[in-house]
């Protein structure tokens, strides 16, 4: 869908992304429960005819259509993938998302303070904070990520879909403390120095070595 290279990554598929585009790993696992569906991708359109023609190429390739209570008059359409993932084809014309690029958009369910919380992690600056929903974005541009959407439901297992960090400069045991320091929380680390955090929403992430 993404249409970019493929890389073998330990146990798990890597599509590397551009300077302005977030990268997505794929590894195998069971399927995500539905309330532990916190995050899903936005894809953006050109013109109606590019909007049709993304979901027809998804369809093709595994993807079925989905209600989540989208209502008829909304024009994007949610799809979801083999692996039980969500995504959006938005419609054209869309605002928001203008100049992200095709991949627009990891839409996650979230506080305004995680949001606040993964500015300060990634560098990245605030790009939307309005109504208990923020976004952030690269200072280069592209993908953005977002949070909104609460109440939380509570959480009782583990998220399928996590946050890998590396660290700048290989200095793992730095930057676990900086993350601490903003309000992650040590899951457990490695023998390798990597580590498993929760950010101030009780998310799992990684962090490993570059």
């Amino acid at each position: 869908m993404l249409r970019c290279d493929v890389v073998a990554d330990g146990d798990g598929l890597l599509l590397p992304g551009p300077p302005t585009q977030v990268g997505l790993r794929f590894v195998p696992g069971p399927a995500a429960a539905e309330h532990l569906h916190r995050l899903h991708l936005h894809l953006t359109s050109a013109s109606l005819a590019h909007q049709q023609d993304t979901v027809a190429s998804a369809l093709a390739i595994g993807a079925r259509h989905v209600d989540v209570g989208q209502r008829p008059e909304e024009g994007h359409v949610v799809l979801v993938d083999p692996g039980g993932n969500y995504f959006c084809v938005i419609e054209p014309g869309n605002g928001y998302l203008a100049g992200t690029g095709f991949f627009g958009e990891v839409a996650c369910v979230g506080t305004r303070d995680v949001g606040l919380f993964w500015s300060a992690a990634l560098n990245w600056p605030l790009v939307w904070d309005r109504d208990q929903e923020t976004a952030v974005q690269s200072p280069l541009g592209g993908t953005k990520v977002a949070w909104g959407g609460q109440p939380l439901a509570a959480k009782i297992a583990r998220s399928a879909q996590r946050f890998l960090l590396t660290a700048p400069g290989g200095d793992l045991r730095a930057e676990i403390d900086r993350l601490v320091s903003l309000g992650a929380a040590i899951v457990s680390i490695g023998g390798d120095g990597s580590a498993e955090l929760v950010d101030v929403d009780g998310n799992e992430f990684l962090l490993r070595p570059a």
